[in-house]
């Protein structure tokens, strides 16, 4: 090569980086009044463009309408930016922004663009937050001065009050309030920010949480009655009455420094259990087979709890803390325990009907006329619930002016049965009222044989007019 060549090349070469150079310089001199290449701010290419442009683009794009707070019990309240005088402008963060930029590194943007996201400079009326604040659920609570401890009687029992715990801190709410408002957030959750806090105790509350103690130990009782298919919990709602209290109402402690039991209290709650699931004698509404709910009163069908061994039981039990289900001991028990103690087995005496059914499972097996008592002669069968104790064949039945023989006997109640009369030849209707029994249920042989191999000892009669 020529030294002509090589002089027009090293020309060439020289203009193609002074023109470079001269571009480069140019649009870095273009970038100090405006953002670099590749610049994207909160989505927006801002490349080239002013402070005040990039300003203007923002602010159309942003919305704040304010926040939602959320306090421990999750009861929300809206705090408006409207009504806190709420404003906001990006030309601060932008300006600090731009002011880092370097134009004459524009170049490297065009590998990687610049993308940013930039908040507002926020600002408010915080009087008018403050006013708007004290007006919420939240702040309306105690002071830390009012919070106190003390004990409380509810219809559960006794129950401690602990206002020192989980206390709302105002101050810490503010705080967490006027951050979140600079974040432009629009949902606080005051308990996950921490606003929340447990006091401390003064002597007098540490002396009520120890009294609190004691009365929290006596409470636990974990004891439940079984009657059938129901359950009566022995809990604090039942115990909390049977604390020993002196004249002045004040607890008796035993020599352990425990709360004495009134074992008195603890007799009169099993008599009130006695009374509300003994069921022999009780009133009980019954569905008829003729489609009519009755009552029927007395008889010698149920259940009766053995008191006295029950009121043993339950002081050892509750002495001992027991943890357990109990079926109570009974001195007579009917079919099934429990305040619906006839079940859906049972023989039913309609004697205004004169008609006698017997239902298995709820399903009626037997349908028969029969004929009772002699109601004019004073001899009608009572009324009651009650229930077959015995079961017999070819028995002879006597009585003043009577002796007579059955194939088939099933007694309810005293001298008062179940039985065939073959000496009958109608049953049902109104023959009971002049032509009736002695007292017994007259059944049509048929009938009886097929009851008599049906029932077991110990099914409930119900018998009513």
């Amino acid at each position: 090569m020529n030294r002509k060549t090589v002089r027009r090349t090293g020309i060439i070469i020289f203009i193609f980086f002074f023109l470079v150079s001269v571009s480069y310089l140019g649009l870095a001199e273009y970038y100090k009044n405006g953002f670099s290449y590749g610049t994207w701010i909160n989505d927006i290419y801002c490349t080239g463009k002013t402070v005040e442009e990039v300003n203007d683009e923002l602010l159309e794009n942003y919305s704040y309408d304010g926040m939602t707070l959320y306090d421990a019990e999750g009861k929300s309240f809206w705090i408006s930016a409207k009504d806190i005088g709420f404003t906001y402008d990006f030309r601060e963060a932008l300006e600090a922004y731009l002011a880092g930029q370097n134009p004459y590194l524009w170049v490297g943007n065009l590998i990687s663009a610049q993308k940013r996201t930039l908040l507002p400079v926020i600002s408010y009326d915080d009087d008018r937050l403050s006013e708007i604040l004290e007006s919420s659920p939240a702040f309306q609570g105690k002071t830390e001065e009012e919070r106190q401890v003390f004990i409380q009687r509810t219809g559960a029992g006794y129950v401690l009050v602990d206002e020192r715990k989980h206390a709302f801190n105002k101050e810490k709410a503010g705080e967490a309030v006027r951050h979140s408002l600079a974040d432009s957030e629009t949902e606080l959750d005051l308990e996950k920010s921490g606003c929340y806090e447990d006091l401390s105790y003064t002597e007098d509350m540490k002396e009520e949480l120890a009294r609190w103690e004691k009365i929290e130990e006596f409470q636990d009782c974990r004891i439940i009655y079984q009657f059938g298919e129901e359950q009566v919990a022995i809990d604090a709602s039942v115990v909390c009455d049977w604390m020993d209290v002196d004249e002045t109402g004040n607890f008796v402690y035993d020599e352990t420094g425990n709360i004495q039991p009134d074992n008195a209290k603890i007799e009169e709650f099993v008599d009130e259990l006695a009374d509300e699931y003994d069921t022999v004698g009780k009133a009980r509404r019954f569905k008829a087979s003729r489609g009519e709910m009755i009552t029927v009163e007395g008889g010698t069908y149920g259940n009766k709890i053995d008191r006295e061994a029950e009121k043993e039981y339950l002081k050892a039990a509750f002495a001992g803390k027991a943890d357990e289900i109990h079926t109570p001991r009974y001195i007579q028990t009917g079919w099934k325990q429990g305040r619906d103690d006839i079940g859906n087995t049972y023989i039913e005496v309609d004697m205004t009907e004169q008609m006698m059914y017997y239902y298995l499972d709820g399903k009626k097996e037997l349908e028969t006329p029969i004929v009772t008592g002699n109601t004019g002669r004073r001899w009608g069968t009572p009324e009651g619930i009650n229930y077959v104790y015995g079961k017999a064949v070819n028995r002879t039945l006597s009585g003043p002016g009577y002796e007579t023989h059955v194939n088939f006997w099933m007694p309810v109640k005293g001298n008062i049965g179940i039985h065939d009369a073959e000496w009958r030849s109608e049953y049902g209707g109104e023959i009971y009222k002049t032509a009736g029994s002695h007292g017994c249920i007259n059944t049509p042989y048929g009938a009886m044989s097929k009851l008599y191999g049906m029932v077991e000892i110990g099914t409930p009669v119900v018998m009513f007019y």
